[in-house]
């Protein structure tokens, strides 16, 4: 009897060894996110298209599969992924410019007269709560641009979105700076409204704001835009589901400021503080190199209006601290979900 005991005992403890030497099956289903990084080229294929400067200063031409968390990355709203570009009101920006930005920036040029086209729905998500409410740049970002590759390197078109810090709508407006006849520091830019204000609505004081646009944007809201150049003139339409769309012609290729009798009246009012009152070469912006770029270029800085009036906001910086600033609404965020660049076309009849 003993030995048939041994005999089932040591047959029992052989099979659990036999048991434990087979390999656990890891059951544990892992979601997609954990397993999967999704990258805005991902979101939008026409990354290879781009290179890109981030509000940090990280710059390249090598956008697919590239990422930057809290510049540069893929957000999704619970329905639909999209591609954030954020930036501080301080920080490393470009040779040509004071304020930062996480902006796209087309490899391949053009000239107004082959011409290309470029389109993009967006929301914006945040822009600078502070600043300085008479300085025409204050709590703005630009969500598009054409900038000159040539010359005095201008910017015939940037959207712009801005919100006064008391608002609940803002407005979404664009500028056509011109190709200055002679020195370029007498240049300027002559803005448009689409829905809300133009650039030159603004406060009376540094805190004081003027009155709220009625048809105006609020953070968050989706909007489009359709930037098309064809055979030097720039056919804009802007469409949103709550607003009326709007269409604009500008032609590229012959100015309409190139006297003295032409500088539009909000221009001798807007910019009377910086005197700059300067014309536009007659022939624009023809045969001159031109680029595409896109995302968030913050409008908003830390430098002293006295010093000039338009473009120096005043905001908090935070001494440049990055993170502070993120922390503390000194920066600006843009959400876009479809983009689209190629060939400027025939515009519809």
């Amino acid at each position: 009897m003993r030995k048939i005991v041994f005999i089932i005992s040591t047959l029992l403890v052989c099979a659990a060894c036999k048991n434990n030497s087979k390999p656990v099956l890891d059951t544990t289903v892992k979601s997609e996110s954990e397993d999967v990084t999704k990258y805005p080229s991902d979101v939008m294929p026409f990354m290879d298209e781009w290179k890109i400067l981030l509000g940090d200063g990280t710059h390249t031409d090598s956008l697919m599969n590239f990422e930057k968390k809290d510049f540069f990355y893929v957000s999704n709203d619970g329905t639909t992924d999209w591609v954030v570009y954020k930036t501080p009101n301080s920080g490393v920006t470009s040779r040509t410019s004071s304020n930062t930005r996480t902006e796209l920036g087309q490899i391949a040029h053009w000239v107004p007269e082959t011409g290309g086209k470029l389109t993009g729905t967006l929301k914006v998500q945040h822009v600078s709560t502070s600043g300085d409410a008479r300085a025409a740049a204050s709590y703005s970002v630009v969500v598009g641009q054409i900038h000159s590759g040539e010359g005095h390197e201008n910017e015939p078109l940037k959207i712009y979105y801005k919100k006064f810090p008391d608002h609940k709508k803002g407005s979404v407006y664009w500028n056509y700076e011109i190709n200055t006849e002679g020195d370029n520091s007498e240049r300027w830019d002559y803005s448009t409204a689409v829905w809300g204000h133009d650039m030159s609505v603004i406060g009376d004081s540094p805190n004081v704001y003027p009155e709220e646009p009625k048809d105006g944007i609020e953070l968050g809201e989706e909007f489009s835009y359709e930037v098309n150049v064809y055979k030097g003139i720039m056919y804009l339409t802007f469409t949103s589901e709550k607003h009326e769309s709007k269409t604009f012609t500008k032609n590229l290729i012959t100015s309409e400021y190139s006297n003295e009798s032409d500088i539009p009246q909000q221009i001798r009012t807007l910019y009377a503080s910086i005197g700059r009152d300067g014309t536009e070469q007659p022939t624009a912006y023809a045969g001159e190199l031109q680029y595409f770029k896109q995302g968030a270029y913050n409008q908003t800085n830390g430098k002293n209006p006295e010093d000039n009036m338009i473009w120096n906001t005043g905001a908090n910086i935070y001494n440049g601290d990055i993170a502070k600033q993120y922390a503390n609404g000194s920066y600006a965020e843009v959400w876009f979900k479809e983009a689209t660049l190629g060939a400027g076309t025939p515009p519809k009849e």
